[in-house]
């Protein structure tokens, strides 16, 4: 092929991608002189849309309806059944509604799923969700539980669809289950455990007075039900436009009804079609050269990037230790490890960080190694944890012993707690270690005074992010250790709010701030709200969700607990502490209580926490409510505190 022929080519490929086309939309409609039909209350039955009693050439293949007991009908590839509510030829919009749903009847249920899959696996072509139908559009999940569930986001299905249990073959557990609606996105993490996802559908955001709708019941949701969707069919349009234009996803709709069809959008089938025809023979001869002499090269390039990507990550960590050089920890190699670990023989245990092993070292003392996963690539949380923990010398703060950065392998080195983790001692129905009240209210100190001097007691201002059960140890002597410093961040003394791109933690113990920017900053006060959610699984000894609790009130251990202080009554269910032990679980309780406010503002400072554990009982006002969510009314109501009328300036006698 001559470069004239070459330099054509190139030329036109240009001109049609730079170019655009505008046709008219209601163009080929017109050409066909078909009148529109009509089938109960849809009037404007017309192209590209045809009732099967229609000349072919009157629509388009594809959307076909049917007119059955004066009711449109559009069915699916998959044999779902819908009636057509609307069709608007001014957005390209169709509303339907499954054949299963009755207006006026709540137990009536859908027959068929609409969710985003149907969409990507073609089960309603060609049909399409659009930006704009997409963003007028929500979802509805309907599950079925074996309990009751006590979640905001659930809506009770019972009023209406117990009764049409029996007849639903979408329920035939109806006997035993509980029916509940969710509204919006769901991420697997929002199903309740045991819950069981029964149908996915779709309703329309707005209603027909363009007003969004109000789904607080499941009757809203059903009259949203029995409006229906929208799907849009503009695209059938851009074929108007020439041959290449109906392979384009999505038309531009214009004024009057134009649709914008853009070559741009149409590179890849030229290059498919045209192009290829066009330069099949350049393109050959060229990619087999390009192919022969780039192949090694790219081998080669692909190589020095990997290679050189790992030197870059471990000349991070090097860099980091060689300023840092006079950081007390000891450096192992990874052969030391294995001798201190005899061949990592005795595993302590394992988490999303890597495993932890039991090692000797050769003083005689035990230790415990934390070897880090391959997945922390930029070493991180390695470089947080050396420079965090290197610097602490508390007695409330895991000593770090020593640390190994040996090619690949990166590893801590801990003085070895032997009664473990907290939370093996407050949640394991065999507990390890027998904890007293007395042992409860002494850890809440030791934990306490050791966020404190996190927070004042360095140089720097350190927030763990981090605090749990299972990130406090305990040694022999049962004193708590705070460990686990990898997303720990540290801070300049006089920052009162610091800047944090991104929320982290661990669900259960993350303050409210890190997702609600509206309530307050990110401040040490986060991890304050972290060690309130501790307090009151010691106190409980239990986890402070329970969504299998025998009453609804012990669901959202917060809850009942502040309603069983409004009330003076114990906190303690087993009920077999002392006066003492009393004293101290109300003191834990309050404490707790203030440190899980919602707005940061309202929680005390580390340094108040301890004075107020250290107090007397009488000093301490019961706090108010703690708050879920910055809405108010979104938080659940709780049957057993119906009636509380009790405000925060409460005291205990």
């Amino acid at each position: 092929m001559s470069a004239a022929r070459l330099l054509f080519a190139i030329t036109a490929l240009v001109f049609l991608a730079l170019s655009r086309q505008t046709c008219n939309a209601k163009g080929k409609g017109n050409r066909h002189h078909c009148s529109p039909s009509s089938c109960g209350s849809i009037h404007n039955i017309s192209y590209p849309f045809r009732l099967n009693s229609d000349p072919n050439h009157c629509g388009v293949p594809g959307y076909n309806l049917s007119c059955q007991n004066n009711l449109t009908v559009l069915k699916s590839k998959t044999g779902g059944k819908y009636y057509v509510q609307a069709i608007n030829y001014n957005n390209y919009t169709i509303r339907l509604v499954d054949a299963g749903v009755e207006k006026g009847n709540c137990s009536s249920l859908p027959r068929n799923s609409m969710s985003y899959y149907n969409f990507t696996a073609g089960d309603i072509a060609p049909y399409r969700l659009s930006s704009w139908t997409y963003d007028r559009s929500k979802n509805i999940l309907f599950l079925n539980c074996p309990k009751p569930v006590k979640a905001p986001l659930y809506l009770n299905a019972s009023p209406c669809l117990n009764g049409s249990y029996p007849c639903n073959s979408l329920f035939p557990e109806s006997k035993t289950g509980y029916p509940y609606v969710k509204v919006g996105r769901t991420r697997a993490s929002d199903v309740m455990n045991s819950c069981r996802i029964v149908l996915m559908v779709m309703t329309s955001l707005l209603g027909k007075d363009g007003n969004i709708f109000n789904s607080t019941t499941y009757l809203d949701i059903h009259q949203e039900l029995a409006y229906g969707f929208e799907l849009s069919w503009s695209h059938v349009y851009c074929g108007s436009c020439g041959w290449p234009f109906k392979y384009i996803n999505d038309c531009i709709i214009g004024e009057e009804n134009h649709v914008d069809c853009g070559v741009n959008s149409l590179i890849r089938g030229v290059v498919l079609a045209a192009g290829i025809v066009e330069f099949m023979g350049i393109i050959v001869g060229l990619h087999l050269v390009v192919c022969l002499c780039a192949i090694p090269c790219v081998i080669i390039s692909l190589l020095h990037k990997c290679r050189k990507r790992h030197l870059s990550l471990y000349g991070t960590i090097e860099d980091f230790l060689q300023s840092h050089n006079n950081l007390m920890p000891v450096r192992y190699s990874y052969s030391d490890l294995k001798n201190m670990t005899n061949g990592f023989s005795h595993k302590l245990g394992e988490g999303g960080y890597g495993s932890v092993y039991k090692g000797k070292l050769r003083s005689g003392h035990n230790a415990a190694i934390k070897m880090l996963s391959k997945s922390q690539a930029d070493g991180q949380d390695f470089i947080n944890e050396v420079a965090t923990i290197g610097m602490i010398h508390h007695v409330n703060v895991v000593r770090l012993i020593g640390f190994c950065v040996d090619g690949s392998k990166r590893a801590l080195v801990y003085d070895f707690m032997p009664n473990g983790s907290l939370d093996r001692s407050i949640f394991s129905a065999e507990q390890c270690t027998a904890l007293t009240w007395k042992n409860t209210y002494e850890i809440a100190l030791g934990v306490a005074r050791g966020i404190e001097y996190l927070h004042e007691g360095c140089n720097m201002q350190i927030l763990h992010f981090d605090i749990k059960p299972h990130n406090i140890l305990l040694d022999d002597n049962l004193v708590p250790k705070i460990s686990d410093f990898g997303l720990a961040k540290l801070y300049a003394l006089d920052k009162s709010i610091v800047p944090l791109t991104a929320a982290r933690g661990t669900m259960g113990y993350m303050a409210p701030e890190l997702f609600y920017k509206n309530i307050g900053g990110v401040s040490y006060k986060a991890d304050v709200y972290s060690f309130g959610m501790l307090l009151l699984e010691m106190i409980g000894r239990r986890k402070n969700l329970n969504p299998l609790a025998e009453h609804s009130s012990q669901i959202y251990f917060p809850f009942y607990v502040h309603g069983q202080m409004v009330k003076g009554e114990n906190v303690n269910e087993v009920g077999d502490a002392t006066e003492e032990e009393n004293t101290m679980i109300k003191k834990m309780t309050i404490v707790a209580l203030w440190c899980i406010q919602l707005k940061p503002s309202d929680r005390p400072s580390m340094k108040k926490v301890l004075e107020m554990l250290q107090g007397s009982l009488e000093s301490l006002q019961v706090p108010p409510k703690p708050l879920l969510y910055p809405e108010e009314e979104l938080v659940p109501k709780i049957e057993d505190q119906a009636n509380e009328t009790e405000s925060s300036s409460s005291t205990l006698s």
